[in-house]
């Protein structure tokens, strides 16, 4: 039986710790080191929702992409709604570790299963090289199996994609052809002069701002398409990954775990009041 030291052994060959931004929380939340972990959830977010569906699941383990507390905190008393779902971790015997920005960057990591998810192939490099490993990185850049329309990767992309309230946003020429596509995991705005540096057709991120968004467009040239998709949509599909790299990490030593990705949509927007159709 696998001990909680063991899987985070096991996700930290994966997911380096070394590998985050100094701003960044990861690593192991709650939970004790020697207790058994036979069931592991993965989720994008800490949230009560899934901490629910943790216990009623009877998983030992949650590992999730965002942390809980990001900017630190001088107590966990149930008297917030992050002090509680500590609580109710504890009480039930379940820890809690984050895979953040070290999965951002990983080879394979985030970028690379949302790659994957809105139908790119071949080989996928970085957007963004780390500057010691240029294999790992921020974003992906791959292409398309053949050229299509815009309005058709938007469609395949959105099909790839978890549903979420707001869908998929796109700014450019909907039947302008494109084949090279970047993407990135989470909010892009800091990668957007990178997309237009490397000569992409389409930069497919999450979170872009209004001005920063006007400001590219505006800019003209040769610059790639815009697709804007939710935050919590575009790292979802990553979580599968982690799940099979860790499962079948621990199987190669001789260690059996059951694995779950969670299907709780914690993407913040719940409705939005007009919804059209491409056309």
């Amino acid at each position: 039986m696998s001990t909680l030291a063991d899987v985070v052994r096991e996700l930290e060959s994966h997911y380096d710790p070394r590998w985050a931004e100094s701003w960044d929380a990861v690593g192991l939340v709650c939970g004790d080191p020697s207790q058994p972990v036979t069931k592991i959830l993965f989720a994008v977010d800490p949230v009560a929702a899934v901490a629910e569906e943790a216990v009623d699941w009877g998983a030992d383990l949650i590992v999730t992409h965002h942390p809980l507390y990001l900017r630190g905190t001088t107590s966990v008393a149930a008297t917030t709604f992050k002090g509680r779902l500590v609580h109710t971790l504890i009480k039930n015997d379940i820890g809690l570790y984050t895979a953040h920005t070290n999965a951002d960057v990983a080879d394979p990591g985030v970028s690379d299963a949302l790659a994957r998810a809105v139908g790119l192939t071949g080989p996928l490099v970085p957007l963004s090289p780390s500057a010691d490993d240029p294999r790992r990185g921020l974003g992906r850049v791959g292409s398309l199996p053949e050229p299509l329309p815009l309005r058709d990767f938007v469609r395949r992309a959105a099909a790839g994609l978890p549903g979420t309230a707001g869908g998929l946003r796109v700014a450019g020429d909907l039947d302008r052809e494109v084949r090279r596509v970047a993407v990135s995991g989470g909010a892009g705005d800091s990668l957007l002069g990178t997309a237009r540096a490397v000569g992409v057709d389409v930069f497919l991120t999450a979170d872009l701002r209004h001005h920063p968004a006007s400001e590219f467009v505006e800019a003209g040239g040769d610059g790639p398409a815009l697709v804007d998709a939710a935050h919590w949509a575009t790292e979802w599909p990553w979580l599968a990954d982690a799940a099979r790299l860790v499962a079948s990490g621990l199987a190669a030593g001789g260690i059996n775990v059951e694995t779950r990705v969670s299907e709780t949509v914690t993407d913040a927007w719940i409705t939005t009041a007009k919804c059209e159709e491409l056309t």
